[in-house]
């Protein structure tokens, strides 16, 4: 039996990037993950380029908002085992103490939201910051993580931010 691991995702306005891979990591996951988003300045509602998006791809978009990275550095909150920053501010910027130690990375992506111009282009952007999340996440849910110690997972999940497409090596999976 094995456990399911929490996963957050922080970005700083917490409406696309973040939010995407929250129900990616769950969808790729097959339960060994719980996806959580957060944003150190959330913009207090979801991108409807995003919501669109998961929706296309059959995936979940009930409960989803935007929220302060505060809520998961509260006692109360669920015990990370991973956090991960997808833009590269939320990187630059100090983040809470979480609570148990996670592992951390980071796993930039340029913001989608940020985009100009015609609604196909900023769709196009969606679907690329979609692509680049979901690519890292599926290499990220292949490992096994009950089978690596937390230096090797700290490496895997470096190297996976660096976007590294290999998949995990053999004994890791």
């Amino acid at each position: 039996m094995y456990r399911a691991y929490n996963v957050l995702f922080l970005c700083t306005g917490n409406s696309a990037r973040s939010v995407m891979a929250e129900r990616l990591v769950e969808h790729h996951g097959g339960g060994r993950f719980r996806g959580y988003s957060a944003g150190s300045f959330p913009k207090g509602a979801v991108h409807p380029m995003a919501l669109r998006l998961l929706a296309e791809q059959g995936l979940p978009t009930e409960g989803l908002r935007s929220k302060s990275w505060n809520e998961f550095a509260r006692p109360e909150a669920p015990r990370m085992d991973f956090v991960f920053t997808v833009c590269d501010q939320a990187a630059n910027e100090p983040c809470p103490v979480w609570p148990g130690q996670p592992i951390t990375a980071h796993w930039g992506v340029p913001d989608p939201a940020a985009t100009e111009g015609t609604e196909l282009q900023r769709m196009l952007a969606f679907r690329e910051a979609f692509a680049t999340l979901e690519r890292r996440i599926r290499i990220f849910t292949a490992l096994k993580v009950e089978a690596l110690d937390h230096v090797a997972l700290w490496r895997e999940v470096q190297a996976i931010g660096r976007d590294m497409t290999h998949l995990p090596r053999e004994s890791h999976r």
